[in-house]
């Protein structure tokens, strides 16, 4: 069975193909490109469209490696040991499993793993995961047992290049970047989204969105999720599209931009031009 992409997921060719070159790889794929490109998305599709079990792993700048694995709960331990509870004869009581050794022993068919947004870690979070993704296994001293993947998870991986990744890393991955999506592309994803959407609007909305997107000095970009809201608002308020075909992102703040504009920086850089432009039209 090979992912072709779902009903409310539009996956391009080259990712349909990465994705897949990825499981027969038995390789983790990891995913970048910016935000709103859908990389998180991408990973409960794939276990949907594969009928598998999806267990996902977010990660901050706190998150350690070994979390994935597991944690050894002292704390626990010392406070039923001053109660007098029985529990603290088996140490196995106080052993959290991680979502790795989660995914590791699910029970049926292989399930999907995401580790989502990795590049927020520390810099050596990626290596200490190197040995586990490659063996599938992993030792715990408490309990002195080992960890064997009953079948091996399709493991995705994003990241939104906040920091590097170490090589010895990279190449144990598949890697694809998700550009952003084109006119068409994006009208696909429209449509699956608000089925039946008049088309001249979401024609005119297209073109503005990819004139403010090109506007130089932005700050933050708007994305697809962006885009989705403006538009929603846009058929909320019953706008006509010639109210944004008279919009050029150059001359004037596009209508209810707070949906696509996400901080006042880039608020001021369209009303500066709003006025330069109507100094110069003078």
């Amino acid at each position: 069975m090979k992912f072709q992409g779902t009903e409310n997921y539009v996956a391009t060719e080259d990712l349909m193909v990465a994705v897949n070159a990825a499981i027969t790889l038995q390789r983790p794929l990891l995913v970048k490109g910016e935000p709103g490109t859908g990389k998180t998305v991408l990973a409960e599709e794939i276990a949907k469209s594969l009928g598998k079990k999806l267990i996902t792993w977010s990660i901050k700048s706190t998150t350690r490696a070994q979390q994935g694995l597991y944690e050894y709960d002292a704390v626990s331990r010392l406070r039923d040991s001053q109660l007098g509870d029985e529990r603290v004869h088996d140490i196995a009581n106080y052993i959290v499993k991680g979502k790795l050794w989660e995914a590791f022993e699910a029970e049926g068919e292989a399930p999907v793993l995401l580790i989502d947004e990795i590049d927020k870690a520390d810099i050596e979070f990626p290596n200490d995961l190197l040995q586990e993704l490659d063996r599938m296994e992993f030792f715990v001293y408490e309990t002195q047992q080992t960890v064997k993947a009953t079948n091996r998870p399709i493991v995705i991986i994003t990241s939104n290049n906040e920091k590097e990744l170490p090589d010895a890393f990279l190449r144990r991955c598949f890697f694809h970047y998700i550009r952003f999506p084109d006119a068409d592309t994006m009208a696909e994803i429209i449509e699956v989204h608000y089925p039946g959407i008049r088309k001249r609007l979401v024609a005119e909305a297209l073109n503005l969105f990819y004139d403010i997107r090109e506007v130089s000095g932005l700050k933050k970009k708007p994305s697809t999720s962006e885009l989705l809201d403006w538009l929603k608002l846009l058929m909320a308020e019953d706008l006509p599209p010639e109210a944004l075909r008279a919009k050029d992102a150059k001359t004037a703040v596009p209508p209810l931009h707070g949906a696509l504009l996400k901080n006042e920086q880039d608020v001021h850089l369209f009303e500066r031009l709003a006025f330069m432009a109507r100094r110069e039209g003078r």
